[in-house]
């Protein structure tokens, strides 16, 4: 019998991740005990969630104590209820890296000076079994550790292998892989080098059982989650086309439209992302769907319309997101409509070089309404096909 209990939470309220990210299927806030001749909690919860998340502890232990609090991770869905635990159990004993223990004194109030930090390697015994913790710095942020449990063949991973996605939605990993794709690639996507830093760490353990603090536990699929992982992290696409815009008044959107109709006829892989959704409706993927399928895809196409003599600035948005998670390697073609003036179409190419991307030609800017004449899609599709 696994001495592992999970003691997580599910979120179907929060509309927003971390305010930006669209959580159209829910999300979990993952947390668990090791009960041995000590109890050992590895992460809490957010807030919202402690009277629920402190009643599922004492259904586990009931009146037992915990002794050890493990904390991976201290962003406030994973680290907010850390008062509330010390204050119901006054003799647990705090463990994290040394990064952690500034930040749950700013946190919590709890002085850095009370906190057992611990090092690369370093194991703690919990009985009968024993933990061990690996820094992962970056993972995504700078006081990450996962923790080792060997009797099970365990990786609890902080944030690490997580996935967006209440755990009772759906039932392996292929209903979790475009979730799991947006969770990282919105959240992580930055940082590849650290997560290939951490998986060839990680690379000599047994690993059986992945605990991540989002989506659910992993054993037969583990593989597959990290695989994954491994992929986005080294920023692989596929051939195909992330097709991208903003439109003011419909005539770069009705651009991008043909664009995806010429796609379509050529059997050429595509998603179509219309940003103003995403800006207007919560519920739309937006900006978050079209930054996955930048890491997924090998083309990118941009449309936006000349704003204020600037890029429209959703579009603007997305291209800062693009440029902050590093993403190289992509050809890159923009069109747009304007009025009076053109200068998206300079601004969108230039922001592209700076990316480290391949432009597939100068561009198209089309004079006030959309035609197929003033915006030839169909050569756009037959360039893009060209270079796939």
């Amino acid at each position: 019998m696994s001495r592992i209990k999970y003691v997580g939470v599910t979120d179907k309220k929060k509309k927003l991740f971390e305010g930006l990210w669209p959580l159209p299927y829910g999300v979990t806030y993952n947390s668990y005990l090791i009960v041995d001749e000590k109890v050992a909690l590895i992460d809490t919860v957010e807030e919202d969630f402690e009277e629920e998340f402190l009643q599922k502890i004492r259904e586990e232990i009931g009146d037992r104590k915990i002794d050890y609090l493990i904390v991976n991770h201290m962003e406030p869905d994973h680290s907010g209820v850390i008062s509330s635990i010390r204050s119901t159990y006054p003799e647990v004993e705090i463990i994290a890296s040394q990064k952690a223990a500034a930040m749950i004194e700013g946190y919590h109030g709890i002085a850095a000076r009370e906190i057992r930090t611990v090092k690369e390697g370093e194991t703690l015994c919990l009985g009968e079994t024993s933990v061990s913790f690996y820094m992962a710095p970056m993972v995504h942020w700078p006081e990450v550790m996962v923790t080792w449990y060997e009797a099970e063949n365990t990786l609890f991973s902080a944030d690490a292998f997580g996935t967006f996605g209440a755990v009772e939605q759906w039932n392996c990993f292929e209903d979790y892989r475009e979730e799991m794709t947006r969770y990282y690639t919105n959240i992580v996507g930055k940082y590849g080098a650290p997560v290939q830093a951490a998986l060839k760490k990680l690379s000599s353990l047994p690993i059986h059982r992945i605990c991540s603090t989002h989506g659910p536990v992993w054993e037969e699929e583990a593989g597959k989650v990290v695989a994954l992982y491994d992929k986005l992290s080294r920023y692989e696409p596929e051939k195909g086309v992330c097709i991208v815009y903003g439109s003011m008044y419909g005539n770069t959107a009705k651009a991008a439209k043909a664009l995806a109709e010429e796609l379509d006829k050529r059997g050429i892989p595509y998603g179509i992302h219309d940003l103003c959704n995403g800006v207007s409706n919560p519920d739309d993927l937006g900006q978050s769907g079209a930054i996955a399928d930048l890491f997924k895809y090998n083309t990118i196409v941009v449309g936006s319309p000349t704003y204020n003599n600037c890029i429209f600035p959703p579009v603007a948005s997305f291209m800062d997101a693009a440029a902050a998670r590093l993403v190289k390697g992509r050809k890159f073609f923009a069109f747009g409509s304007y009025t009076w003036a053109a200068a998206s179409i300079k601004l969108l190419n230039e922001k592209a070089v700076e990316s480290g991307f391949t432009l597939l030609g100068e561009g198209i800017a089309f004079p006030q309404a959309y035609s197929p004449e003033k915006c030839d899609m169909a050569m756009v599709a037959g360039l893009i096909e060209k270079n796939l």
